[in-house]
């Protein structure tokens, strides 16, 4: 089946401008802004240190943000994207079209991707910009790879939001599905790892943890920033429970591009 990247990115277009009209993409950059700059100059507040101290620190405050927000952004901004449609009853009239289902997903996914994309990229460029005149390029380096894994990690939330989207009997059902999913992977996944190794005092699951973390699109990007930080690595816990053979950087990023092209790859069977 031959696939039409006209008909794709045409979608594509719609859904980024349908973002920018309603201004969604602008708020979600206004908040990723003032929240970074906070970060950057009162993250380290606790050690009695105001402003930018190192770019190792400031990294480490970032993930703490970019973990909480930019998987709930992307859980919200995918969750209608095919329920929305059909329950205004335009998704018929789409597939009425000369158009594939496949080619509808793709175009709303990318369309919706280029909205995220550009919402990280200035929100988070904009700090970046601002400290480049302190950083060297060896640490902006460090900040741009820290923006890559950011934006792998919210493609990763919306390919899953999209699935939802797909599986949903309607926007209520998405939404609180979203929310739950949300909730699973920042909040929940992780304590209950945790309360497992504390209960059984580490009999039970101590080899399986590093693999289970992998499960979690939340751990990976929190794994890729945080475990080569020598600073600050010890105080979330990973250097005694990640082994380094785990940490490679390329086997990170292969199963964070699994939970892209996995959850859409669902999607796309489920809708077909």
């Amino acid at each position: 089946m031959a696939i039409e990247t006209k008909q794709i990115l045409t979608i594509a277009q719609k859904e980024f401008w349908d973002r920018i009209r309603n201004r969604w993409v602008l708020a979600v950059t206004a908040i990723f802004i003032f929240f970074t700059f906070v970060i950057t100059y009162f993250g380290a507040s606790q050690q009695g240190v105001v402003g930018f101290s190192s770019i190792e620190l400031t990294i480490a405050s970032l993930v703490s943000l970019a973990i909480y927000l930019v998987p709930l952004i992307s859980l919200i901004l995918g969750y209608d994207a095919i329920v929305g449609e059909r329950e205004r009853g335009s998704l018929d009239l789409l597939l009425a079209l000369p158009i594939t289902r496949l080619e509808l997903l793709l175009g709303k996914y990318l369309g919706l991707s280029a909205a995220l994309v550009f919402s990280i990229i200035a929100g988070f460029g904009a700090v970046g910009v601002f400290l480049s005149y302190q950083l060297d390029l060896g640490a902006l380096a460090q900040y741009a790879s820290f923006v890559l894994s950011t934006i792998l990690m919210g493609l990763s939330f919306l390919s899953l939001s999209v699935l939802i989207s797909v599986l949903a009997a309607n926007k209520t059902i998405a939404s609180g599905t979203s929310i739950a999913l949300w909730f699973l992977f920042v909040l929940i996944y992780d304590l209950v790892l945790l309360g497992i190794l504390v209960v059984t005092e580490g009999q039970w699951g101590g080899d399986l943890f590093p693999f289970l973390l992998l499960l979690n699109p939340a751990d990976i990007f929190r794994i890729l920033n945080i475990f080569g930080l020598d600073q600050v690595k010890t105080l979330y816990g990973l250097a005694t429970v990640f082994p380094k053979s785990l940490a490679n950087p390329w086997l990170l990023n292969a199963a964070m591009f699994s939970w892209i092209i996995g959850p859409l790859g669902l999607a796309y069977w489920k809708f077909k």
